[in-house]
């Protein structure tokens, strides 16, 4: 399913692909794709793709930004990130930014549906049983994104929602999950 959808996915949406090129290019002269080491299952590490949504320096910039984040636990996120681009805050709203994994799902990387992938350092700060979180492999869509999304900043109820999907997880559970997510990401539920 993951590769049947992810191909299929990829071919359609490639018009979208090169008008958001354009549009992060003609902004501010950068990288279009932004890559990142995440990991996946069993803390198996992996460059994960996104459409570049921040300045070109933005990971230089975020210790500065540190004691702002809006998260509880390890993950990172600020309201109103400075370091976001005019471009950025569409593909962002929109979930477009997330749109290059469908690659990293093609690849093998990631899955259609499971618990998103953390950065290396996040996880250094997980406890046991929030490494459960990687006892599969790592998903472009996840009960939070279609149960709230930026809304949800405890990362305790995350790790929950998470692992519940691990006990759930099926053929018709991501069903679910991915049209629901679809419906969340087109009616831009919770999207910062």
């Amino acid at each position: 399913m993951d590769i049947v959808l992810s191909a299929f996915a990829l071919f359609v949406l490639s018009p979208v692909f090169l008008i958001i090129a354009i549009a992060i290019k003609l902004e501010d002269r950068g990288e279009v794709i932004y890559s990142q080491t995440r990991m996946t299952k069993h803390g198996r590490t992996f460059k994960m793709y996104k459409f570049r949504s921040m300045c070109m320096d933005a990971d230089k910039k975020k210790e500065k930004l540190l004691e702002q984040n809006e998260m509880d636990g390890p993950a990172f996120k600020i309201k109103d990130d400075p370091r976001i681009t005019r471009v950025g805050k569409f593909i962002r709203k929109t979930s477009i930014d997330e749109l290059p994994q469908l690659v990293n799902v093609l690849q093998g990387d990631m899955s259609i549906v499971g618990p998103r992938p953390p950065l290396p350092s996040e996880v250094a700060q997980y406890t046991q049983y929030q490494m459960h979180r990687l006892d599969v492999k790592t998903g472009l869509a996840c009960y939070r994104e279609c149960e709230g999304r930026s809304n949800i900043s405890d990362f305790a109820q995350w790790v929950e929602l998470d692992l519940k999907y691990i006990q759930e997880r099926g053929f018709w559970t991501d069903c679910k999950v991915i049209l629901k997510t679809i419906r969340v990401v087109l009616m831009c539920e919770g999207a910062e």
